[in-house]
């Protein structure tokens, strides 16, 4: 059986490998790779600690290379982890790490905000519920694969 991406269906993924490559880019301009640039973000999105699970279900990152990025940043002080809970683990960022986010991933934040902060409420408001939308059917269309 043969199935053809729809012209819409096209577009849209165009404009994700696109945007996946701005945020390569940026990163790259900001001296981290993809994996480092995703976690620090993420802990940047969450304050200045971040639940480890949070990281690996916020980032769409393997395990393992959320792992093994946490560990390069724990070598270069970037953060520390502590266990909390038990099991479940919970990222800091230290003085240095707090620091470095400033000079990267801060510096992403602020230029999506500034992004939505030019559109109109009812623009913002579309494009996210719309996402939010897609996702939901796409994770319902999933289960039953």
């Amino acid at each position: 059986m043969k199935v053809e991406s729809s012209k819409n269906l096209k577009r849209y993924n165009h404009l994700i490998g696109e945007l996946d490559a701005a945020y390569h880019e940026a990163s790259l301009k900001l001296g981290l790779s993809d994996s480092i640039s995703k976690i620090l973000y993420t802990i940047c999105n969450c304050g200045t600690s971040c639940p480890l699970n949070e990281i690996s279900r916020q980032t769409g990152l393997s395990r393992q290379t959320v792992n093994s990025a946490i560990r390069n940043l724990e070598s270069e002080e970037i953060i520390y982890l502590k266990n909390v809970n038990g099991k479940a683990k919970e990222v800091y960022l230290t003085e240095k790490g707090l620091a470095a986010a400033r000079n990267t991933a801060m510096k992403i934040i602020a230029m999506e905000n500034d992004i939505l902060a030019s559109w109109t409420e009812e623009e913002v408001q579309n494009y996210l519920n719309m996402t939010e939308r897609f996702l939901a059917d796409l994770k319902e269309r999933v289960k039953l694969l």
